[in-house]
């Protein structure tokens, strides 16, 4: 009869065989060499543990399936960055699975004899051989060894109070009641809940007042355009950062370079405040980790990155893009951008997840392009991943985690179809710089319309006082719907019923901002819409002030509108009446911009042009007085 002790023995003889035979190896890796050094120097404490991130436990045994187990079974622990062999395992155990191990190699040095070996290691010894890992396994391996270790930073309580000292919270928390209210208003049996809302603002706070968008960054001398003239030499303060590669923005007029280093760091990143999808994505993951939402890193190998935020209420996880202050939308990047997808892996605390399918609705097509690394061998690997990673887990989490992989599974057998809102090519970056990468989608023929369909309609208060009362303020990036009791909407289309090819224009070395249409599009529109029939009521008056200005052959028409009635108006920014629209029950303002000259044409034709400094001033605002129909 075996003893416990055999059987844990002839445990790890079984993973390690396995290791063996998938790497066609006979010398035992960093985990054998320790465990020699242990029996000989038992009170010696630095040969107790091995460390996670060493070059040769990542890249020849972590990989391996069972190769961790086998150690697990030798006795080690893991803590955060080790495993460690603790005073209180055996010494026996460890001989004993050595020496069995040593067996196993010593039978394929001399060639394959036949030897006794446990029943496992026989079963394991028939598995057909492996190559050892080749170079494109090794460097995918290491894309997910060091993405999975670095989205454990977002896990740290101090990074995590740092980040919500910025987070306006309480600001976010208001606006998502209020838009939790309205949903379960329209929808009787609405299944959102109020994290959902909070996501939708904080992807919006984040786009529009926190981070902000580099191409080149300004000249440090003149503030004039620079241009981007490959790497310089990293700083000890950068890569303390993680900065490991720092960009020469070069200025011609001045001849002097401003340095843009790369940061990884997400609490360096809540400082600067800029950068491209890596930064943003990082510092975005962070944000939601510090208002306890489940959020995910997501790699694409088709150079983008993103976030994914775990909706409790809905059961599944929603794809966040805060570059494009977009959420679930996860068929914009092949469908809308043009990319060629091939693998896109989520990034967690507990797990990696490979996540390609939610974000294709053309299969064949991205598995004739994984041809990186062998299907199994990936699947192996996340899975030896996770099992380290969720080793210290309780039961329930690890069956909450098994129930949300196994709705995802589903979710992925069948293709999705495009919406509306995932058509549209990439909005971030310049023109030339989304062209380089294919993701313009149709945006530089102008021809893009991104649904925002929202329309003005009085309130319970604004019926009584038969008066609606709006302002825009672009400085601060907010509506004020007055006549409602001072109600704030933040962010410049969220009250627009219309946009095509427009977008908010801040102008950081200049302290200005404006709306303005999109770099390389020959026209741009952007409407509003007042309708007034649910609540029978006609228009009696309307007041209104539009703001717009242009340069070098710009021009801005602006139109109101009711019916078949149509009337031009212009934007000069004083207060105007109208008559024409009395008896109405709707009407829409539009504005349309187009003309100007050069590579610059689209800055010049632009709205609600505005110091960043001067923000008592409303550059749109509407007096609309009301009477019963």
């Amino acid at each position: 009869m075996q003893t416990g002790l055999r059987k844990t023995s002839q445990a790890g003889q079984g993973s390690f065989s396995r290791w063996l035979t998938e790497t066609n190896s006979t010398r035992p890796p960093n985990g054998f060499d320790t465990s020699g050094y242990v029996i000989m120097n038992p009170n010696v404490e630095k040969y107790r543990s091995i460390r996670i991130g060493n070059p040769t436990f990542s890249t020849k045994l972590l990989p391996i399936n069972g190769a961790v187990e086998c150690l697990f079974e030798m006795g080690f622990e893991e803590s955060d960055t080790h495993l460690v062999f603790p005073n209180s395992s055996s010494l026996d155990q460890l001989k004993v699975t050595r020496e069995s191990i040593a067996a196993q190699r010593d039978q394929r040095l001399i060639g394959g004899q036949h030897r006794h070996l446990p029943a496992a290691s026989q079963e394991a010894s028939a598995l057909p051989v492996r190559p050892l890992l080749t170079v494109s396994r090794k460097n995918f391996f290491v894309t997910l060894q060091s993405n999975s270790q670095h989205v454990l930073l977002y896990e740290k309580p101090e990074i995590q109070q740092k980040a919500r000292s910025y987070i306006p919270y309480t600001q976010l928390s208001l606006a998502a009641d209020q838009k939790l209210k309205l949903a379960q208003e329209a929808e009787t049996e609405c299944k959102l809940g109020k994290d959902d809302f909070v996501v939708l603002e904080l992807l919006r706070w984040f786009k529009c007042h926190f981070f902000s968008w580099v191409d080149c960054l300004p000249c440090s001398s003149c503030g004039g355009p620079t241009q981007n003239r490959g790497s310089l030499g990293p700083t000890g303060d950068d890569l303390r950062w993680g900065a490991q590669r720092v960009e020469n923005h070069y200025c011609q007029r001045c001849q002097l370079s401003t340095r843009f280093p790369r940061y990884n760091n997400p609490e360096k990143l809540l400082q600067t405040r800029r950068g491209r999808c890596g930064e943003w994505a990082n510092c975005f993951t962070l944000c939601c980790r510090a208002l306890s939402l489940e959020a995910r890193y997501i790699w694409d190998s088709t150079d983008h990155v993103w976030t994914e935020v775990y909706s409790v209420s809905q059961g599944r996880w929603l794809h966040c893009d805060s570059c494009e202050n977009v959420c679930d939308q996860p068929l914009l990047y092949e469908v809308g951008w043009g990319k060629k997808l091939a693998y896109i892996l989520a990034f967690s605390r507990d797990q990696v997840v490979d996540v390609t399918w939610r974000y294709s609705c053309k299969h064949p097509e991205v598995l004739s392009r994984r041809t990186n690394v062998e299907e199994t061998w990936l699947l192996h690997t996340i899975i030896g991943l996770n099992a380290l990673r969720q080793r210290s887990l309780g039961t329930d989490r690890k069956l909450e985690l098994t129930r949300r992989l196994l709705v995802e599974l589903v979710e992925f057998i069948s293709p999705k179809i495009a919406r509306q809102g995932e058509l549209g090519g990439r909005v971030s970056g310049s023109l030339g710089w989304r062209m380089a990468r294919g993701e313009t989608g149709h945006a530089d023929s102008g021809n893009i319309k991104q649904g925002a369909a929202y329309v003005f309609t009085p309130t319970e208060k604004e019926r009584r006082d038969k008066l609606i009362h709006v302002s825009y303020n672009a400085a601060k990036d907010q509506y004020c719907r007055i006549s409602n009791d001072f109600e704030i909407i933040h962010c410049w289309d969220q009250c627009v019923w219309r946009k095509e090819s427009v977008f908010r224009k801040l102008e950081n070395d200049w302290h200005m901002v404006y709306i303005a249409r999109m770099e390389g599009s020959s026209v741009g529109q952007i409407s509003w819409k007042f309708d007034f029939a649910p609540s029978k009521l006609t228009v009696k008056s309307v007041s209104m002030r539009a703001s717009s200005q242009t340069f070098n052959f710009g021009n801005v028409s602006w139109l109101l509108q009711s019916g078949t009635t149509a009337t031009e108006f212009s934007g000069d920014g004083s207060m105007q009446s109208f008559q024409c629209l009395n008896g109405s029950s709707e009407f829409t303002v539009t504005a349309q911009l187009s003309g100007g000259e050069g590579n610059v044409s689209w800055q010049h034709a632009q709205l609600f042009r505005q110091s960043l400094k001067e923000t008592e001033e409303s550059p749109f605002e509407m007096i609309i007085r009301l009477q019963n129909a």
